[in-house]
């Protein structure tokens, strides 16, 4: 139960820190080019980046780190930094083949995802 509540209290302050920073960027250099979003995935996969490497090696470190930060701050900070570090430890582990495919899958199904979401949301509006 303890997991959940360390998801749970790091998802809010991911939540919170992707809106004030997303309303910050993007009220300061507008809308026109997607800065907000922008920084917010490139900071995210700073962020996971470090905290799954640091965490990694430092083994003495409460477990609890791992659901705060990556999974709870970062997932609700950012999924687009997850996608990144696993295309990274794809290309780290020589399957580039791998890599190239959740690549292009991701993009182009992406696309198509929101493209269906969109026609639902038209038909039953």
């Amino acid at each position: 139960m303890q997991k959940y509540i360390f998801i749970a209290l790091g998802g809010s302050l991911g939540s919170i820190a992707r809106y004030w920073v997303g309303t910050t960027i993007s009220g300061r250099y507008g809308t026109r080019f997607y800065y907000g979003t922008f920084v917010i995935n490139l900071t995210a996969c700073i962020i996971i980046g470090f905290a799954l490497t640091f965490l990694g090696k430092r083994t003495e470190l409460s477990p609890a780190w791992r659901y705060l930060v990556p999974i709870g701050f970062v997932g609700a900070y950012s999924t687009f930094s997850t996608y990144e570090w696993e295309m990274f430890s794809s290309v780290r582990t020589g399957a580039f083949l791998i890599a190239a495919l959740y690549a292009f899958a991701s993009l182009f199904l992406g696309l198509v995802a929101i493209w269906c979401g969109v026609v639902i949301a038209e038909a039953v509006s």
